[in-house]
């Protein structure tokens, strides 16, 4: 694709500029959304994401093959965009963020989380320019988060692991919350609340998860542009969505399945291409493996759908499975959240 420094300029300033009206129009003042203005919005960014995919798609010099690569993207980011925001869920429910402040956390989160995967993004796009054999580490990493992804996922704590151990250790924290302040000054002395916490979590957990997202649409296109725009896309209108479907995550169970296999399949593609690209010595004599096969985008954007919705069925299905075995025993099911409020 040809991206003048000019587009890359503008780009950048409308997605600022959509994060700043963002903050003055819903975040600044602490509340609670509705279900239906988290409803709008979402929609409101969900079809804007389309259209913009239909315009590469037309734009001259630019085709429906790009157009492809960034539909594939926007549903594997989106998809793992979920998934942060499930530990999101459980960050902001170990430290009992009240409800109205849970706006402001995410929006800190969210820019937090656009920054790192902008500093990942410059950092691949220039592996990939001058090393063809980042392809094979990328896709050895996806298979080994494949495999964490599948087998892993909801076991450990990010609000009470190491790191927030740590972190109390050397800041003095104040046992309250003194509205949506980030320190508080105590008999002359100055003290961290644990909003400042919540918000550290939430950039660690950021930070791990731009390992995972970025090397996997980088196996879906090469164009550093389209890996930028499908990442703030799936991250516009997430504070929203958390809102809109935040009783629906606990029941998405399968949710960490899907993205495994998602995960694995872009690294075997990541692999594939490695092959057919390869230029190391001690591989094949150094010689490009055209044998291997070169997965099309086609497949690869219907594989990603087509997973997404098969662990979204699947998920629903045996969530309300367990609800009526449930009903029918008498063992009522509770949510994180509701097992936070009775403790």
């Amino acid at each position: 694709m040809e991206i003048t420094p000019l587009v890359w300029g503008i780009t950048i300033a409308v997605t600022i500029a959509f994060f700043v009206y963002e903050f003055f129009a819903h975040v600044r003042k602490p509340h609670e959304p509705s279900i239906g203005e988290s409803a709008r919005w979402s929609a409101f960014y969900i079809g804007l994401a389309l259209l913009f995919g239909v315009a590469i798609g037309i734009i001259p010099g630019w085709g429906w093959v790009y157009s492809g690569e960034y539909f594939a993207g926007y549903l594997t980011e989106k998809a793992l965009s979920i998934d942060n925001l499930f530990v999101f869920l459980i960050v902001m429910t170990g430290f009992a963020v009240p409800k109205k402040y849970q706006q402001k956390v995410l929006m800190i989160g969210i820019v937090i989380a656009l920054i790192m995967r902008g500093a990942f993004i410059a950092v691949g796009a220039a592996l990939i320019e001058n090393f063809s054999w980042i392809f094979y580490v990328f896709g050895a990493l996806l298979l080994f988060l494949a495999y964490r992804q599948a087998f892993s996922h909801g076991e450990s704590d990010p609000a009470n692991g190491k790191f927030m151990q740590f972190v109390r250790r050397i800041l003095p924290v104040s046992d309250e919350y003194n509205g949506d302040k980030l320190t508080v000054k105590k008999a002359g002395k100055r003290f961290v609340t644990p909003m400042l916490l919540v918000i550290v979590a939430i950039g660690f957990v950021d930070l791990i998860f731009a390992v995972d997202s970025i090397p996997a649409i980088y196996g879906l296109t090469n164009e550093a542009y389209i890996v930028f725009t499908a990442n703030a896309f799936a991250l516009m209108g997430l504070r929203q969505l958390y809102f809109l479907i935040g009783g629906l995550l606990e029941r998405l169970v399968y949710l960490a399945q899907g993205l495994a296999v998602i995960l694995a399949f872009i690294g075997v593609k990541l692999v594939l291409h490695a092959m057919h690209v390869n230029e190391l010595p001690f591989i094949n004599g150094g010689e490009p493996m055209l044998w291997a096969p070169e997965i099309p985008i086609w497949f690869s954007l219907l594989f990603i759908a087509a997973t997404i919705i098969v662990a979204t069925v699947a998920s629903l299905a045996k969530t309300r499975r367990d609800d009526a075995r449930a009903l029918a025993t008498g063992t009522p099911t509770t949510t994180p959240e509701q097992k936070k409020e009775h403790s």
